[in-house]
């Protein structure tokens, strides 16, 4: 399809022998739950939207446990769309007593990211893809970008 814009979103989680922990399982419903709504407000405009799912190693999580559960929307943090920051608590189950993290936004701290933040922080990727935003490079003029 000529013309068709490409919102893609991934999604990375610590996978240990096919387990993950509650904050990214339940953070993997709510992707998915924000995919689907995403899709259906944005292809009548042209666009895909492409979700992809990496796995981390226990290596990889070790090196970085701040990798899990992170989100990305044109390769950008969903926490840096919505002016948010990245944080840190200890986690449970599969990550061991490790810290992991969470996303804070307008004051308020997640632990998994519900569905409305990736939809809100996927709008925002389409109205810069669409010309309509410069979030990315702040541009006070814009009012998605408050």
């Amino acid at each position: 399809m000529t013309g068709t814009k490409i919102l893609t979103i991934t999604w990375r989680r610590l996978l240990a022998g096919g387990e993950t922990c509650p904050r990214c399982g339940a953070t993997e419903a709510e992707v998915d739950t924000a995919v689907t709504l995403l899709r259906q407000s944005l292809e009548p405009l042209g666009f895909e939207v492409s979700l992809v799912k990496q796995e981390l190693t226990m290596m990889q999580f070790k090196q970085d446990t701040l990798q899990s559960n992170s989100i990305r929307i044109n390769g950008r943090l969903l926490e840096e769309w919505l002016g948010g920051s990245t944080g840190q608590s200890v986690c449970c189950d599969v990550c061991g007593s490790n810290d992991c993290r969470t996303v804070e936004v307008k004051g308020d701290v997640y632990e998994f990211i519900p569905a409305d933040l990736v939809v809100k922080a996927g709008m925002l990727a389409a109205a810069q893809l669409m010309g309509a935003c410069d979030c990315a490079n702040d541009q006070p003029e814009h009012s998605c970008c408050s």
